[in-house]
């Protein structure tokens, strides 16, 4: 039976994908990313997520070594009938105890047999299987029901792989019996995407004290169209974790604040709808394989979007004579070329009575470099767009 105690909620989880595709990439575990993000927004740290092969010794000591450091651990994949699928004979071996056929399982997986007229091997029992502390996890999109494990006020859930089959389950059978046994402490976090700034110029920024602290915490992430600076927070007595977090987002905006183009997972279609207003935007790009109308594609401000293999006019010319051709209120053009290892892009802006024109490197060259370059042609029209005199 599970664990009767009154447990603490659980506040920290990691995640074990079991499957030789994995390792040999024919399969990429989007599971475990999935389920950590819910978890990390409702207050649980995910500590780690591991990728494991089908092999009874390594995932049993993999259950074991996590439940020495996590209130929680879930594990898909290896749920199945055949030889190699070991997730239940590990947790099994992790805790100590023997598992046996249930016989409600057997008897619901036989019907599913008949159901279909199929003959009903035995190598399908193990699907059956449940250890003492072990409750079945309904699955009415395949064979394999999961686990709830509960003992010793950890918590081990076994997921099926398939996402068809995994999603649900988790929907609809884990997260809610999660909420009602105690799910995450407070804890809030907030992201800034900034623009025109390297990562280490976000170190310097904000400091190397406020970086290294533990409540609230900073961490700097570069990617392809920003630089985040993520900022969270664990509640303290008196002290919620959303007033922590926006106490240190207050403290860093005059330092950031020029270059803070959003928040969350904002791109430049949400970025640049406040500062284009009612103003409907043409582009029009060379060089750049069509990633400046990928980027801003589907935007309520956009226009008209143009690719075209090579231009005479210089950007700011080829910007107005977009903007004219399709009766926009602001041009956007972007000239990508070259430039040894890196990429040139010059960018053009035209409005109605003025235009302006700006060159920038990007690092990298080839697809990498026609990527960012279109990513700087947005930046660079967000700037134009904040400045006192703009379109």
């Amino acid at each position: 039976m599970p664990d009767q105690a009154t447990p603490s909620p659980i506040a920290t989880a990691e995640m074990l994908a079991v499957g030789a595709e994995l390792l040999a990439g024919e399969t990429r575990d989007t599971n475990s990313g999935d389920i950590a993000g819910e978890l990390t927004a409702l207050g649980v740290a995910v500590g780690r997520m591991s990728q494991l092969p089908d092999d009874l010794e390594v995932v049993s000591d993999a259950v074991r070594d996590a439940l020495g450091r996590a209130d929680l651990v879930i594990t898909s994949g290896g749920l199945g009938p055949t030889p190699d699928d070991l997730t239940r004979e590990s947790i099994a071996a992790a805790l100590g105890e023997q598992p046996s056929v249930d016989l409600a399982l057997e008897a619901w997986l036989r019907e599913l047999w008949a159901q279909r007229g199929l003959p009903f091997s035995a190598v399908n029992l193990k699907q059956a299987w449940l250890i003492p502390s072990a409750e079945a996890l309904p699955n009415p999109n395949g064979t394999a029901p999961g686990w709830w494990v509960e003992r010793d006020g950890r918590v081990v859930i076994a997921l099926p792989g398939p996402p068809r089959e995994l999603k649900p389950m988790w929907r609809d059978h884990v997260l809610p019996r999660l909420h009602k046994r105690g799910l995450g402490i407070d804890r809030a976090a907030e992201t800034l995407r900034l623009t025109g700034i390297g990562e280490s110029m976000v170190v310097d920024l904000v400091g190397k004290d406020l970086l290294e602290n533990d409540n609230p915490r900073m961490a700097t992430y570069a990617r392809v169209d920003s630089v985040d600076l993520r900022v969270s927070a664990d509640g303290t007595e008196g002290r919620p974790a959303a007033d922590i977090v926006a106490e240190a987002v207050a403290s860093l905006s005059p330092r950031i604040d020029p270059y803070v183009f959003g928040r969350g997972d904002d791109d430049w279609r949400v970025a640049l709808v406040p500062r284009l207003g009612e103003l409907r935007l043409a582009t029009i790009e060379v060089g750049t394989s069509g990633y400046l109308g990928m980027l801003l594609g589907s935007s309520p401000f956009l226009l008209h979007a143009e690719q075209v293999a090579s231009a005479t006019q210089e950007a700011a010319p080829l910007a107005a004579d977009v903007r004219a051709r399709t009766g926009a209120d602001v041009g956007l053009a972007a000239i990508a070329r070259d430039a040894g290892e890196d990429m040139s892009v010059d960018i053009g802006i035209a409005a109605e009575h003025e235009s302006w024109h700006v060159t920038r490197t990007v690092f990298r060259g080839g697809d990498a470099g026609r990527r960012r370059a279109a990513n700087a042609a947005a930046a660079e029209l967000w700037r134009t767009l904040g400045r006192p005199t703009r379109p």
